[in-house]
């Protein structure tokens, strides 16, 4: 197992314990990273990329993490799985506003991948079905 495999298991220990650390996430970023989310797009700098994570973590606290593929080709590691828990926390919004917790439970399959160098992620990307999340939520209008 590299390097970027090593990091990107600590960042998904990190990210579904019961009180996620948000010290323990920062350390396995660089300062300067930038990651791609499905929901803001560009997030900038580790202190942002933290914050947008503790967004998710709020939102369904008591989050778990099913993996269903882990790679890693040389500095970057790509895992494929499964986030479900129950949504009990607000929900921000790309606007700022938030929207109350729906008590509903949810399971999302997504991608990460993430590229380290030094020991931390430079570049992350997140894809997930953003219409299937807010469904499971019951936020989308009827058909």
């Amino acid at each position: 197992m590299g390097e970027a495999r090593t990091v990107m298991d600590r960042l998904t220990e990190a990210m579904t314990t019961s009180d996620p650390d948000g010290k323990a996430i920062a350390d396995l970023y660089a300062e300067d990273a930038v990651a791609i989310t499905p929901d803001v797009g560009e997030v900038r700098g580790r202190d942002a990329i933290v914050e947008y994570l503790r967004t998710m973590t709020d939102s369904v606290p008591e989050a778990t993490y099913t993996s269903l593929n882990k790679y890693e080709i040389g500095d970057t590691a790509i895992d494929e799985g499964i986030f479900s828990g129950r949504n009990t926390g607000p929900i921000l919004l790309p606007t700022g506003e938030t929207l109350p917790p729906t008590g509903k439970e949810v399971s999302i399959r997504g991608v990460d991948i993430a590229t380290v160098r030094d020991g931390r992620i430079e570049s992350y990307r997140l894809y997930y079905d953003q219409l299937q999340f807010l469904d499971q939520l019951g936020l989308l209008p009827e058909a």
